[in-house]
């Protein structure tokens, strides 16, 4: 069964931020010759995570930002903050919520996402970071 591998680079600012991956996943696909399959995603590190959600820039941030704050509230107590001195508690919390990997179907060459869905990194870690995304699409 044939299967392709590859990575996505790219530099965040932390803070929830949203990054659409869309297009690069896409390439990707199309680029592994793979006209049916799976292609998994999976973010190295484990302040960041994978999903899918209509990609709004700003909005979809503030709105996410909003609702993990809700859950995770930066400014509540963490262990972690107090075993490693540092300040991103919520951050791994909110990662480890929605999860760093993500499984999608390959369907004629493509990702068959809705009209308004796209895939998105949230980094959620209090500073930039360099984030590696690995890619791996299966199928025939």
């Amino acid at each position: 069964m044939p299967v392709h591998a590859d990575t996505i680079t790219l530099r965040t600012r932390g803070n929830t931020e949203v990054l659409d991956l869309t297009e690069s996943v896409s390439d990707i696909v199309r680029e592994s010759g793979i006209a049916t399959g799976q292609l998994t995603l999976m973010v190295t590190g484990s302040t960041a995570a994978i999903t899918t959600t209509e990609f709004e820039p700003g909005l979809v941030e503030r709105d996410l930002a909003v609702a993990l704050e809700g859950i995770a509230p930066e400014d509540g107590y963490y262990l972690h903050e107090e075993t490693w001195g540092d300040d991103n508690g919520h951050s791994h919390v909110r990662a480890s919520l929605i999860g760093p990997s993500l499984a999608l179907p390959v369907v004629e060459g493509r990702i068959p996402l809705g009209t308004w869905q796209q895939v998105v990194l949230i980094d959620m870690d209090t500073r930039t970071r360099s984030r590696t995304i690995v890619a791996t699409v299966v199928g025939e």
